[in-house]
């Protein structure tokens, strides 16, 4: 008779190693003793032999996660999707087929975790064919340095993978490129979200720039057309036309004195001013 299985209780953890150390601390089924298992749940959907099973290849998990660390993804994370693949092989294990747990949950451990970093991981939606996802998962460990891959490397992996050797190089330009994140680091004050943000289409920027089309055309024109024809002209002289004239020069045209152009103007500009504050308000 196969002696009963115990199985250590984790306790809600928050510490990764503890994690770790705790999932090790199952113990390692037999052949017999997965059969038994797996034939139970499958037959009688004991839940607790799929228990077990699952307990029993956590560590598992946890290796097969901790080679996916170089995508930058919390090690935590990586294994909670990982674990979700195991219970996923658990679930369509059949032990009569004579092939061990381990080997027929490999690939549904690998295939959560890898639409995990797809989804996930900073450099988002880079691999989303067949070829990429290809590439995307073996081309870092195919590199034999981490120079630039040369036309006799790029054709070796081509053929070895399958794919297109611009798809290599594609690939290889894309995951050398860095990440930069857009907020403002400690270390110094340069904030890529500054000029990366667009503010054309906010609505206070849509309706200040609204105002200022309006006062700059149709606005401007209905002020100068308020003022009588002498001011009319002192303004548009002094500020509109391509080479503004002087004092001197309007008080030639107009036969005064310079001093008496200067109040002239200053009236002409605050009577402009309460009519584009009027329309403002309006």
């Amino acid at each position: 008779m196969t002696q009963a299985l115990t199985f250590p209780a984790i306790s809600a953890v928050g510490n990764l190693d503890v994690y770790i150390q705790a999932a090790k601390r199952f113990p390692i089924l037999t052949e017999e003793e997965e059969f038994r298992l797996a034939k139970c749940f499958r037959e009688k959907n004991d839940l607790e032999a799929a228990r077990r099973l699952v307990l029993s290849h956590l560590r598992l998990v946890i290796s097969i996660a901790r080679g996916y660390l170089g995508y930058g993804l919390p090690h935590a994370d990586l294994i909670q999707e990982g674990n979700i693949g195991l219970m996923k092989a658990v679930k369509r294990f059949d032990p009569a087929r004579g092939v061990r747990l381990v080997s027929f949950a490999i690939h549904w451990i690998k295939a959560e975790i890898h639409e995990y970093v797809l989804r996930n991981w900073r450099m988002v939606k880079l691999a989303t064919t067949k070829a990429q996802r290809k590439l995307f998962f073996n081309l870092r460990g195919m590199k034999p340095t981490n120079e630039v891959l040369t036309p006799a490397q790029i054709e070796d992996i081509s053929q070895k993978l399958g794919v297109k050797p611009e798809e290599v190089v594609e690939m290889e330009t894309r995951l050398s490129g860095h990440d930069q994140s857009l907020e403002k680091s400690d270390e110094d004050g340069f904030s890529p979200i500054v000029y990366l943000e667009d503010r054309r289409n906010e609505p206070v920027h849509v309706l200040e720039r609204r105002a200022n089309d309006h006062l700059q055309g149709p606005g401007l024109q209905a002020a100068l057309h308020a003022l009588d024809d002498r001011s009319h002209r002192i303004v548009e002289a002094r500020w509109l036309a391509d080479e503004p004239a002087t004092l001197q020069d309007l008080a030639t045209e107009f036969g005064v004195s310079a001093e008496r152009i200067r109040p002239i103007e200053t009236r002409a500009m605050q009577k402009m001013r309460a009519h584009f504050e009027a329309c403002g308000a309006a």
